[in-house]
């Protein structure tokens, strides 16, 4: 049983988005009869049996299915009391269709049945999140057939001619996500979020299963045809295949059967339909080209009949061509004989019927508007692409008076164009608008529009202030849609139209190609994607509320353009944007929207749906058990935070609100009631959580709607009655301390205390009555309350804020001292517990104090108003200060006693109670009270105010209270008699620091200073030091104690170093304040700035002074170092260097020290202020520890010294003791003992190669043996290495020596050839130890060979030996020879080298020739060395393998060189290609005409013979280069009596040859670069180039050869003679690249004043300058 549910009501119906609708003139009654119209319970088999679809259940938002209850049934009523039918603008009753309500657990599964619920989107407040697509949701494998929008989809359900016969298109051929666009939504993957469907649906559909079951019968397909088309207005009319129309009202009746009898049914299907504006005229186009309208008052006949062109080839008049299909048809205006018509050939027309009676008696005048006849020739040059008309439509009337009304305007769109044409009176194109750039390439051709009248607005557009909306059009181009606004501005003259403009407004991208579009309302557009899928999108903002599939109601689409644009689509280019890659189906016709409903044609029915309006919403909510859900949703509409234009919802703020409040306040008390009355059926765990969130949710919505009324008089008494106000009492927490609620009634308060209490919150509970409003409160409940519980902040807060009583919170907080100060000790009748609570709340009375005598609200901060913050300082000061006990409260005659157990009481109780129990704190509550203004002796302070001010006692007492009172009392009471030294510290500091800041309203004598300052310096403990010293420092600021000298040992007992320093700065006693530096520990790094301060110069110190200061450096100088040694190094050199040998001296135990100390002065970062040389000592004791310390950086730091200041006497045996011998040799070979440094360099060497020979042979020792023996070796051999590099170094360095000093050829002159120079006898020594090293290492690493092969050098893993045997095994031997021989090979390497610079630097001399005196040093050596080598060996076969890779290195290196010269010349030959490619390829100019004379120069069409001049130059060209090859093999000279040429020099080589020229005979070639200017001078040669054709004319080659440079181009030209009838003559091309011929340029030269050169010869410089350009 379904229950009718109205769907119009006053407050937000769909209907009311309709509002702006365009009035349609009256209306029939358009409600559904209850019996015939059912929606979604059954489901129509294909034999048209009815089959009852069992219902699935549906999952509701809440964790557990609730079923419907009173309080779902009671908001049912209040909907349905509300959904009462409603007029529209113009006052007539708007009848609607009007819907069945399902329940949400039924869905159906067949086709067609499946409620859009499952392809629905959760609209949530502020934003709309959309489903993933069908396609990617969960339990669905990929893409099935039906995904795929271009296959035959629907073969069962329509009939094989009305299916599309192409294949898919291989763009849309891979899976095809139907993914809407990201940029207009974001969309939640099912993958990643688990989003569930709202209860409600987003479009309410309705079958319509009486009409389908006369049109989509068996016997209606048979009796009428299929239905083809769709049209709407006040009636449902249906076109079918047999030409037939059938006329529905919205009752579900056939009313008229159109077409039977009468040449329509002759004409084919019916394949568009259009209604005019009355409702009275319909007009259907056929599949043959026919147009007919009828009246259906007279259904019997046509009221018009429009027929095509009898034949094409003889038509005289305009019309539809025979056999095309009138695809779309349109009324004008108001007229029922005023059409437009459009055809799948892409042609349109107007039709105007004039005057008559009866068919018969009217004409029609038809007027092509849009296309070409397809036996019109095509333009001459230009080819036509096809076309077609993709949609079409004309403006409809709205419900106001335009100028457009009367225009006939009518939108067509093209795959090319949107053009929009006016008809009347004349047709005139208005607006063209080409295909966006936007479309994606190669997606599916689709196009799609829709027009919005103007219409009169119940509230101005808050843009433009208007109260009539403006015309829109909305287009579609494959996937980007484009809002288009309409402007008029009115003609001048009334006769004529007004001007229109159009103007884009919106554009919208979306992912998938869109095949419909229509206006649901004036602000909300529904769109249909390729795959089915409909989106709702807001107007203005262009954004996407809604989105869900209709794949399930397989909308009835046909192939109308394909064959049109088959050919459009066979040319597809991948590198064309845009081509399409398919040809979509068209669905225009079976998709309509009239007032705020779809109408969707399918295959098999036809369907009707709305979209669901805030109300039905929000009731399906509750319907489904979402209580909680439905407030949410509800606070969002009143809120405006959701989409309100699709949903029903005005702009207005006020009037939305109107709307709203009731239903959310209906919606919160039934919710309350229905959750409630749930639990107490059924107490499960969960219910409190739900529970919890209502009252969440409650709150919430009555703050946004300013209902906090309905919390504490509905709300809380449910959640009381349950039990549960914790919950509500918890909720209300964040809503009172942020601000929003600060009233409660007493009731409520009184359970919020004992809530938070009895659950142990107290904290909480005082800041949450710290923020409520006193004045609401019932101060005797909230007091007791609070001394119930001990919540002394709120009690106070009360007190203050309520009462502006100040004095009562504190005698309630003394109370609390007064057993906590009997006899020193806590209240012994107390628990320990009860006495820490207790002295907690009474340590609240220094803060309490601090906050009002500053004036400020405690405890929230807020400043109190000045009156009532004077009357309470008053009051309290006099409280503390009046020196006597009071009596309290104020009028009885009890006093408030501190000793109760005592008779008497001691003077200033109050004070001394508080002093007693912490006074630190109290002294810190009086420093801040000190900077507040009250304690100044204002005006405002003053008595003298006149008589008419009456004050009491204790506010004129307060008022006179001053810090020169409160202070002296302080001084008074706190004695050292009654008070600890802990306590009085406190009083010095608040004294000490208080006297600066207050000169002027304090006053101390100065016995009484010096006992603060003796005080402060005998501080307690040391945690106070600090804060001791800063407080004698601000006293010391403003008191000068004329004791001083007495008081420097106290502060020096005390360690107050910074104000020792302060006083021996001031006295002038550097010495002294040195002394302090090094005495304070906490600023050590500080000497060394005070060093700087006193020893700097022109630091005004007497000598007396300095030497002070040098004799404190001198005691404390070990100190100085340990401190940084850097530092100490930097400051001594700079100010007092002659202590050097003393800070040494100080710190000899610390030879670190002492390194870093001489390390800083020696080699310093930076340069310093003062460059003194280095004291030799100095240099030395540098170099001893660095051999300590860091031996490697010895040889670099020797060099770099002056040798004179060293002694090899004090440094040698510490390098030898340390092993430094590379630097040793250093500094033997700078004292000229560089024969004794090679001996050194040699033994230490065989030292090194004997620790190597023990490892390899197994007798080094046993602390070798048990480190890694291969890392023992290769260190080893780095070290040969690196004292062979030392070796090599003192020959070079003697070598060089020799060379200058002249030595060398002094020694030529007397002594033999075969002597060796002293230079030449260091290299021989080096280069035997190298050889006797590897010889013998070599040997060692390899088993004793047998003798015949002992000569081999051949090194093996392993020996004969058995004591080497496991060293050798555990060795990489290959890799240790390999570092042995590099020793001789490096040796070697570099003697040749050294001795061939030698060599060729004398050869310069004259003394020899250069061939003779070459490596003559180093043959020298050589022949030396194999002498004594023979001398040593029996045979040289030992030193076989050494020599040979010697020589073996040589040749490697020779053949590196070789390999890297041929790839240096190969990669430069490919640039220099490179750049010689570019050079050739030209410039092309900007035209093929001559600038100056116009005639064709270059080109198609250009006349002469101009390839075969080229052709005869290149065959001259290559004659002369065949000529110079010969010339070139043959050795003769470079020049001959025939053709000569030289290459010219320039980037570009061009030929341009010209026709028609003023000379005749030349041919130019240009080349070179230049700027954009023409400006510049090309460089050049000529070039002589001899043709064929001229030697057959007699002319001579060389006298007719020119050069022409021009504008930064370097040409070459020769002459080439024609005929006369074919002249050729060269050409200039400039920089800007016009062209020019040459004798154009030089008569355009001399017009303009300049002379023109001839250029005869070789090697003339041609500058032009373009003409334009100048």
């Amino acid at each position: 049983m379904s229950v009718n549910i109205p769907r119009r009501d006053e407050e937000g119906s769909v209907d009311d988005m309709m509002a702006d609708e365009p009035d349609l003139g009256p209306t029939d009654d358009l409600s559904l009869s209850g019996d015939e119209t059912i929606r979604e319970h059954t489901v129509t088999a294909q034999d048209g049996e009815e089959v009852e679809e069992q219902p699935v259940a549906a999952s509701p938002i809440a964790p557990t299915p609730i079923a419907p209850s009173v309080i779902a049934n009671r908001y049912r009523e209040l909907v349905e009391a509300e959904h009462d039918a409603t007029t529209s603008e113009d006052g007539s009753t708007d009848g609607v269709l009007r819907s069945a309500a399902s329940p949400p657990e039924s869905f159906p599964t067949l086709s067609g049945d499946s409620p859009s619920v499952q392809g629905s989107v959760v609209s949530s407040p502020g934003s709309s999140n959309i489903l993933p697509s069908l396609a990617l949701r969960p339990g669905l494998r990929g893409p099935t057939p039906s995904f795929r929008p271009f296959d035959r989809r629907f073969s069962s359900f329509g009939s094989p001619g009305t299916l599309s016969p192409r294949p898919s298109s291989p763009a849309f051929l891979a899976g095809h996500s139907r993914t809407l666009s990201v940029t207009s939504n974001l969309l939640l993957d099912s993958s990643e979020t688990e989003t569930s469907s709202p209860p409600w649906e987003v479009v309410r559909w309705t079958k319509l299963l009486k009409l389908d079951g006369l049109a989509f019968s068996e016997s209606g397909r048979r009796n009428f045809g299929s239905p083809t088309c769709l049209a709407v207005s006040t009636s449902i009319v249906l076109g079918t295949s047999k030409g037939v129309i059938l006329v529905f009202d919205f009752n579900q009746n056939l009313k008229m059967i159109i077409g039977p009898g009468t040449k329509a049914v002759e004409s084919g299907a019916v394949t568009s339909l259009a209604i005019s504006a009355d409702h009275t005229t319909i007009a259907g186009g056929h599949a043959n080209g026919n147009i007919f309208t009828w009246d259906t008052t007279r259904p019997s006949r046509p009221f018009l009949s429009i027929p095509h062109l009898p034949q094409l080839q003889q038509r005289s008049t305009d019309g539809h061509v025979p056999d095309t299909k009138i695809t779309h048809l349109g009324f004008l205006g108001t007229r029922h004989t005023a059409l437009v018509s459009a055809d799948d050939r892409g042609m349109a027309f107007s039709h105007l019927a004039t005057r008559g009676t009866g068919s018969f008696g009217r004409t029609v005048k038809t007027t092509r508007i849009l296309g070409r006849y397809p036996d019109t020739p095509p333009p001459v040059g230009k080819i036509l692409k096809p076309s077609t008309v993709l949609a079409f439509q004309s403006l409809p009337l709205g419900n106001v008076d335009m100028a457009t009304d009367t225009m006939g305007l009518t939108a067509m769109l093209t795959p090319y164009l949107l053009v929009i044409v006016s008809t009347t009176p004349v047709a005139q194109t208005q607006h063209k608008s080409a295909r966006p750039k936007e479309v994606t390439a190669h997606s599916a051709m689709t196009g799609c529009l829709a027009w919005f009248p103007a219409v009169r607005l119940k509230v101005p557009d808050p843009l433009t202030g208007s109260n009539v909306s403006k015309v829109k059009l909305v287009y579609c181009w494959s996937n980007v849609l484009t809002v288009l606004e309409v402007e008029e501005e009115p003609a001048e003259n009334k006769d004529k139209p007004p001007t229109l403009r159009f103007r884009p407004r919106n554009r919208w991208k979306c992912e998938e190609p869109i095949v419909a579009v229509q206006w649901l309302s004036r602000s909300v557009l529904t769109v249909l994607t390729i795959t089915q899928r409909l989106i709702v999108l807001e107007d203005r903002t262009m954004r996407m509320t809604e989105a869900f599939d209709l794949i399930h109601k397989h909308i009835y689409h046909v192939d109308l353009f394909s064959k049109q644009l088959h050919t459009l689509v066979e040319q597809l280019d991948d590198e064309d944007p845009t081509m399409h890659g398919v040809v979509a189906d068209a669905f225009y016709m079976s998709f309509k929207a009239y007032k705020g409903r779809l109408f969707l044609l399918g295959f098999t029915d036809v369907s009707l749906g709305a979209l669901s309006n805030w109300a039905d919403r929000l009731f399906a909510l509750m319907e489904s058990g979402d209580y909680v859900g439905a407030i949410r949703l509800a606070t969002s509409y009143y809120t405006g935070d959701a989409n309100k234009l699709t949903i029903g919802l005005p702009e207005d703020t006020a009037l939305r609100h109107s709307m709203v409040i009731d239903k959310l306040m209906e919606i919160m008390s039934a919710s309350l009631k229905y959750a409630f009355g749930q639990r107490t059926k059924r107490r499960e765990a969960g219910d409190d959580k739900h529970l919890r969130e209502l009252a969440e949710n409650c709150f919430i919505a009555s703050q946004n709607a300013g209902k906090t009324d309905f919390l504490f008089d509905e709300m809380y008494e449910w959640y009381e009655e349950a039990g549960l106000e914790g919950i509500f009492l918890e909720t209300l927490e964040p809503y009172i301390i942020d601000g929003p609620i600060t009233a409660i009634p007493p009731a409520v308060v009184k359970a919020l205390v004992t809530h938070f209490v009895s659950n142990g919150l107290e904290t909480r509970l005082e800041d949450i009555i710290c923020h409520m409003d006193t004045s609401t409160l019932d101060l005797d409940q909230v007091t007791t309350l609070c001394k119930t519980h001990s919540l002394y902040d709120a009690l106070i807060y009360v007190w203050n804020q309520a009462l502006n009583d100040y004095l009562t919170p504190f005698t309630d907080l003394l109370a609390l001292l007064v057993p906590l100060m009997q006899n020193g000790d806590a209240d012994g009748t107390a628990s320990v517990l009860e006495n820490e609570i207790r002295e907690t709340n009474a340590l609240k009375i220094f803060p309490y104090l601090s906050f009002i005598l500053t004036g400020k609200t405690y405890p929230t901060g807020e400043k109190i108003p000045d009156a009532i913050a004077q009357k309470a300082k008053a009051e309290l000061y006099w409280f503390l200060f009046s020196g006597q006990s009071i009596f309290w409260p104020k009028g009885s005659s009890k006093r408030l006693l501190t000793r109760p157990g005592q008779s008497q009481e001691p003077s200033f109780p109050y004070l001394r109670m508080i002093l007693n129990f912490d006074a630190p704190s109290f002294l810190s509550v009086l420093n801040e009270a000190f900077e507040d203004s009250f304690l100044n002796d204002s005006p405002e302070k003053q008595l003298g105010g006149g008589p008419s001010r009456d004050l009491p006692e204790e506010e004129i007492f307060g008022l006179t209270v001053d810090r020169q009172y409160i202070t002296s009392i302080l001084m008074e009471i706190m004695n050292p008699a009654d008070f600890a030294k802990e306590d009085t510290i406190y009083l010095d500091m608040f004294v000490a620091r208080n006297l600066p800041k207050y000169p002027q309203y304090l006053l101390f004598t100065g016995s009484t200073l010096t006992k603060v300052l003796i005080g402060l310096c005998q501080y307690p403990g040391d945690d106070l030091a600090e804060d001791a010293q800063l407080s004698a420092e601000y006293l010391l600021s403003i008191y000068h104690p004329p004791d001083l000298p007495d008081l420097i040992p106290r502060f020096k007992e005390a360690g107050f170093y910074r104000i020792l320093k302060r006083i021996y700065k001031a006295d002038k006693q550097y010495g002294k304040l040195t002394l302090t530096y090094f005495e304070d520990p906490n600023e050590r790094d500080a000497i060394f700035d005070c060093i700087e301060l006193c020893l700097r110069p022109h630091s005004g110190l007497t000598r007396r002074q300095v030497q002070d200061v040098h004799q404190v450096i001198r005691d404390h100088a070990g100190k100085l170092v340990q401190i940084d040694s850097a530092r100490a190094a930097q400051a001594i050199e700079t100010y007092a260097p002659d202590l050097h040998s003393h800070v040494l001296d100080s710190v000899s135990e610390q030879p670190d020290l002492q390194y870093t100390y001489l390390k800083t002065i020696l080699e310093p970062n930076k340069e310093m202020a003062n460059v003194r040389p280095p004291q030799q000592d100095l240099v030395e004791q540098y170099l001893q520890l660095m051999c300590r310390f860091e031996p490697s950086h010895v040889p670099e730091y020797v060099n770099k010294v002056q040798a004179t200041n060293l002694r090899l006497e004090k440094l040698l045996p510490t390098m030898e003791e340390t092993g430094v011998i590379d630097a040793a040799v250093i500094l033997m070979a700078k004292e000229g003992q560089v024969k004794e440094a090679m001996d050194r360099l040699t033994r230490h060497l065989e030292t090194l190669e004997s620790a190597l020979h023990g490892l390899l042979t197994g007798t080094a020792s046993q602390s070798q043996v048990d480190l890694n023996p291969q890392e023992s070796a290769e260190e080893l051999m780095q070290a040969l290495q690196n004292y062979t590099r030392v070796g090599i170094w003192l020959c070079q360095e003697q070598t060089k020596a020799t060379r200058e000093s002249g030595h060398a050829r002094q020694r030529h002159k007397s002594q033999s050839k075969d002597d060796l120079s002293p230079d030449e006898q260091l290299w021989l020594s080096l280069i035997e130890s190298c050889v006797q090293i590897t010889k013998r290492v070599t040997s060692a690493l390899q088993p004793p060979p047998p003798p015949e092969d002992s000569t081999q050098g051949q090194i093996t893993n392993g020996g004969s030996h058995s004591n080497g045997e496991s060293a050798l095994v555990s060795l990489d031997t290959e890799k240790l020879v390999t570092l042995v021989r590099s020793l001789v090979q490096n040796t070697f390497t570099t003697l040749l080298s050294s001795t061939s610079t030698r060599s060729s630097r004398s050869a310069n001399t004259g003394d020899t020739p250069p061939a003779i005196n070459a490596n003559l040093s180093f043959l020298r050596i050589l022949r030396a060395f194999l002498t004594r080598a023979a001398a040593s060996s029996p045979n040289l076969a030992d030193l076989r393998s050494v020599l040979s890779s010697i020589f073996a290195a040589y040749a490697y290196e020779e053949s590196i060189l070789g390999l890297s010269n041929r790839l240096l010349e190969r990669s430069l030959f490919v640039s220099v290609n490179q750049a010689v490619q570019l050079r050739q390829r030209g410039w092309r100019p900007k035209g093929s005409t001559c600038e100056a004379c116009g005639r064709r120069v270059w080109g198609p069409g250009v006349a002469g013979n101009v390839y075969e001049a080229w052709e005869e130059r290149q065959a001259a060209e290559e004659s002369q280069r065949q000529a110079r090859k010969q010339l070139t093999m043959g050795g003769g000279s470079k020049t001959s009596s025939g053709a000569t040429a030289e290459r010219g020099k320039g980037k570009d080589h061009d030929v341009w040859p010209a026709t028609d020229g003023p000379q005749g005979g030349e041919e130019y070639n240009g080349s070179g670069n230049g700027n954009g200017n023409g400006n510049g001078k090309g460089k050049g040669k000529g070039k002589d180039v001899s043709s064929p054709r001229l030697k057959q004319q007699g002319e001579s080659a060389k006298d007719q050869t020119q050069q022409a440079n021009t504008s930064g181009h370097e040409g070459l030209q020769g002459p080439v003679m024609g005929k006369q009838e074919q002249k050729l003559s060269p050409l200039v091309v400039l920089a800007c690249r016009h062209v020019y011929h040459q004798a154009c340029l030089d008569a355009l030269e001399m017009k303009n004043g300049g002379a023109a050169s001839n250029g005869d010869g070789f090697g003339v410089k041609r500058q032009y300058r373009c003409p334009i350009d100048k």
